[in-house]
C-alpha cells in the first residue's frame, strides 16, 4: 500500500482499473444481495479473486442466483454479527480489499425491525472492521452506507459529505451511526499516523437510490413495477412526488471500485466519505421514474396508492457529488432515462440470457 498522493492525471485515468484488481483477493460482505451480486460480477470481470460472506439470498431469481456455480466465487453463508466466524473467514482469506455491503437495507422494514436494523448495520460494521484489524497484512476497506445518512431538512439542497449526519427512520439513523463507527475505528485502530504499522485504510461510500436488473426485493420501486407489469396489473405507487437521486447500479459500483483502487495507493488522501449520485438534472420524482419504466416496457398503467397512515419516508433528497468528481475523477455515465432503460431492458430478457446480458452491460458501461 503506497502512501504518497497521486496526481490528477493518475486519478482520472481509470482505464488501468483492471491493474488494481487483477488477481487481487477481494472479500465482499452482502454479496448475495442486489448490489453485492453486481459488485461480485463486476470484480470478477476485472479479474479479481472473490470470497463472499453473506446471509442466504432472499430470492432465487436475482443475479446471485443466475451466477450460481458459473463463477469461481467462494461463498460463505454467515451473519456479520457472528464475530468469530467472520474473523476466521477474513483471516483465512487474507484479502487485499474488503467491500462491506451487508446490511438491513430497507426503510420500511426498519420500522418493523428497528433493533435488528441497528444491530446489523451498526454492530455488524464494527465487527467487520474489528475482524479486519486482526489481519497481519495490508488491506483496503470500503464501507457502503447510503445517501440517507444526512439530517434531511426536506429542502431543495444538495447534501455534501461534511453535512450533519442524522436520520428520521431507524434505517437512516442506523446508517448515520455506521458512519460514526467508521470514523471512530479509523481513528482508534487504523489511524493514518500509524499506517506504516497497521497498513490498513478505510473509506465510506454514500450512494443514492440504485436501480438495475436482478433486484427482486420487497418494498423497492423497480421490482414492484416489474412484478406488476409482468402480471398485467396496475403499478401501485406510494409517494409519487418524492424526489430521489436515481442511478443505475453500475454507477456507484464504479465509484466504489475507483475509490478502492485510489485508497489502496494513496490512503492519506482518500480515507474519508464520498457521495455517489446522479447529476442534478437527473434527480427525478417517483412518478417520473414509473412513467419512464412503463414507456420502456411498452405498456402498463400506474396509480397513486399513498396512504396518510403510512410510515414516514423522505420526500426530497439530493446529493452533492462534487467531491467524487474532483478527487476521484468519477462522474455519472448514464442519465436517469438511460439508467431506467438499461434496467427495464434487463428484466425484459429471457431468464437464460440475463447473466450474459449483465456482463454485456458491465462491458458496455466500462467503455463509456
Amino acid at each position: 500500500m503506497a502512501t504518497k498522493q497521486g496526481t490528477m492525471e493518475e486519478m482520472v485515468n481509470v482505464a488501468n482499473i483492471k491493474d488494481a484488481y487483477l488477481d487481487k483477493r477481494v472479500f465482499i460482505t452482502g454479496h448475495t444481495g442486489f448490489k453485492g451480486s453486481w459488485l461480485t460480477a463486476y470484480l470478477h470481470w476485472l479479474g479479481a479473486e472473490i470470497k463472499g460472506y453473506s446471509l442466504a439470498p432472499e430470492y432465487d431469481n436475482g443475479l446471485f442466483g443466475l451466477m450460481g456455480k458459473k463463477l469461481p466465487t467462494e461463498t460463505v453463508i454467515g451473519d456479520v454479527r457472528d464475530i468469530d466466524k467472520l474473523t476466521r473467514e477474513i483471516i483465512d482469506f487474507e484479502p487485499d480489499y474488503i467491500f462491506h455491503l451487508a446490511a438491513q437495507p430497507l426503510v420500511r422494514r426498519s420500522y418493523d425491525l428497528p433493533s435488528e436494523t441497528f444491530d446489523v448495520n451498526v454492530a455488524g460494521t464494527a465487527k467487520v472492521l474489528e475482524a479486519a484489524s486482526k489481519l497481519p497484512g495490508p488491506c483496503t476497506i470500503v464501507v457502503i452506507t447510503t445517501d440517507k445518512v444526512y439530517e434531511n431538512k426536506e429542502q431543495d439542497i444538495l447534501y455534501k459529505e461534511t453535512d450533519t449526519l442524522g436520520g428520521y427512520d431507524p434505517y437512516s439513523a442506523s446508517k448515520a451511526c455506521t458512519e460514526i463507527v467508521v470514523g471512530s475505528l479509523r481513528r482508534s485502530f487504523f489511524n493514518l499516523d500509524k499506517i506504516n504499522q497497521h497498513h490498513k485504510a478505510i473509506a465510506s461510500a454514500r450512494a443514492g437510490n440504485v436501480i438495475g436488473g436482478g433486484d427482486w426485493s420487497q418494498d423497492r420501486i423497480v421490482p414492484d413495477i416489474v412484478r406488476a407489469l409482468q402480471q398485467n396489473e396496475t403499478v401501485g405507487v406510494r409517494n409519487p412526488l418524492a424526489i430521489r437521486p436515481w442511478q443505475h447500479v453500475l454507477e456507484p459500483l464504479n465509484g466504489y471500485i475507483t475509490l478502492g483502487s485510489l485508497l489502496n495507493k494513496y490512503p492519506e488522501k482518500y480515507s474519508s466519505a464520498y457521495n455517489f449520485g446522479p447529476l442534478p438534472q437527473d434527480h427525478l420524482t417517483v412518478k417520473e421514474l414509473v412513467q419512464l419504466a412503463i414507456k420502456v416496457w411498452g405498456n402498463g398503467n400506474w396509480e397513486d396508492t399513498s396512504s396518510p397512515t403510512a410510515v414516514h419516508e423522505a420526500n426530497l433528497l439530493k446529493l452533492d457529488i462534487a467531491k467524487a468528481k474532483s478527487e476521484l475523477g468519477w462522474q455519472p455515465k448514464l442519465t436517469a432515462s438511460e439508467a431506467i432503460r438499461w434496467t427495464m431492458e434487463w428484466y425484459k430478457k429471457p431468464v437464460e440470457e440475463q447473466l450474459d446480458f449483465s456482463f454485456s452491460q458491465i462491458k458496455a458501461f466500462q467503455s463509456l
